[in-house]
């Protein structure tokens, strides 16, 4: 039986029964409503007991329920601000803490990975969790060499639970939907799924940990804890202290944002080209700014592999996008497989649903908020943005790309940070910068 805090029947019928407690609400709401009470005093009570209803469950539950949660909090910059505020305490605890599990169930799993003398190893462990998150928590405590190290365990029972919430949760992702419009949730939903197997293996993130720990020993501005030791459900690494980003999120001040901001960007774009990797999980709770103003970053269960780096079609669409070029575009898209042939794009309308990419590489300093987010938003959720969801097409090998740009924006946006992400680009992204021996290659025929 699972160790997770229900079983999988459990599991399965309380998050069925969301759709239903939330409409309960909204009938309970029209009838104070008719009761005289106002509409906006209703709506409002609505909106916060289904935020509080739906964010319990998705937290309490960790596996899928929580991973899922924890992929739809970065986008609570982009609702009005009007429902943002009842909603935006529940998302953010999703980002990097959930219910324990006991320490008898840590014990257990740490005599099955590390063998019964396993306090050899690990001495003056700590049974309160440091933090504990969808499919495993970490606990702190002193390696064989005395150095402080982050131990992180596996919740057992996982796997069944993540695959068992992912399965449930398509079947209710219309309502996720009208709570986040322009968010593509089924698509999200399917992602997560495919990539469980990579997520539950912590031999696989200790390699790509590794490999980005190499990439970036001794940056002064980057710190990726050191791997030593692992095994298929137990990770030990260096210890890294630090602020979490959420805590510079809601309470840091504007030149804090501003220089958090610039080295998430600087991470991701560089890490195709420094390790051959991309960090695929950008939610703040894997993220610390450490007292010496680095940005710490956890957490490599989802990594795209990139030996290349990032695809030089990319950069160089995005720059003939700046310029106007739509329809140069459309035909870089179509031969890049992301729109399928037969189907027609107005320039026009691909230019409305880019735009979130482009605007941010306009000008030499931008500055992301959430009114501009949310309009953004608003502009690929009307007519002619609904209908270009459903025209453009991602290859498997974009996928993580794609929702590392769109969730590194959400991120940024929840920051207010100001700062020259054009430069990041141009100093990361092949085919951004305007060479004209490269023109000619990067626009014939893929």
């Amino acid at each position: 039986m699972s160790d997770l805090p229900r079983s999988a029947a459990a599991r399965a019928l309380k998050l069925a029964g969301l759709p239903f407690g939330i409409a309960g609400r909204a009938t309970l709401g029209l009838t104070k409503r008719l009761g005289g009470k106002p509409a906006e005093a209703v709506a409002e009570e609505l909106q916060r007991r289904t935020a509080d209803q739906l964010f319990k469950v998705l937290g309490e539950l960790k596996g899928g329920a929580m991973k899922f949660g924890q992929a739809l909090s970065i986008f609570e910059a982009a609702l009005p601000e009007q429902l943002a505020e009842p909603y935006r305490a529940t998302l953010t605890k999703l980002q990097d803490s959930a219910p324990p599990m006991p320490a008898s169930t840590v014990h257990r799993v740490l005599a099955e990975e590390l063998g019964p003398n396993w306090r050899r190893r690990l001495r003056k462990f700590e049974d309160v969790p440091a933090a504990a998150a969808s499919i495993g928590q970490v606990h702190k405590a002193r390696w064989t060499d005395n150095r402080e190290v982050a131990v992180k365990i596996q919740y057992p029972g996982a796997a069944k639970a993540l695959r068992s919430d992912l399965n449930q949760i398509a079947r209710v992702a219309g309502l996720f939907g009208a709570l986040f419009p322009g968010v593509e949730v089924k698509p999200l939903i399917e992602e997560l799924k495919a990539r469980v197997g990579e997520e539950l293996d912590y031999e696989h993130e200790a390699e790509a940990q590794r490999g980005f720990a190499k990439a970036y020993a001794d940056d002064p501005e980057i710190a990726v804890p050191r791997v030593l030791f692992q095994t298929p459900r137990v990770l030990v690494t260096d210890w890294l202290d630090g602020r979490p980003l959420s805590d510079v999120i809601a309470h840091g001040t504007q030149a804090e944002r501003d220089h958090a901001g610039l080295l998430f960007v600087r991470f991701l774009f560089s890490g195709p080209d420094r390790a051959g990797l991309l960090h695929a999980d950008p939610h703040p709770g894997n993220f610390r700014i450490t007292p010496d103003g680095r940005l710490g970053v956890l957490d490599y269960g989802l990594v795209a592999r990139l030996p290349d780096g990032f695809p030089r079609h990319i950069g160089t669409l995005l720059r003939v996008g700046m310029s106007g070029d739509f329809e140069t575009v459309v035909e870089g898209l179509r031969r890049e497989g992301f729109i399928r042939a037969g189907v027609e794009i107005q320039p026009e309308d691909l230019y409305e649903y880019l735009n979130p990419f482009i605007d941010p590489a306009r000008e030499k300093t931008f500055k992301f908020s959430r009114e501009w987010m949310r309009t953004q938003f608003q502009r690929i959720t009307d007519i002619r943005g609904g209908s270009m969801a459903m025209k453009i097409n991602l290859p498997p090998s974009y996928l993580l790309i794609h929702r590392v740009w769109s969730s590194g924006v959400g991120v940024l946006a929840q920051l207010g940070a100001e700062a020259p992400f054009r430069g990041e680009l141009e100093r990361w992204l092949p085919g951004f910068v305007d060479d004209p021996a490269d023109e000619e290659r990067d626009l014939v025929d893929a």
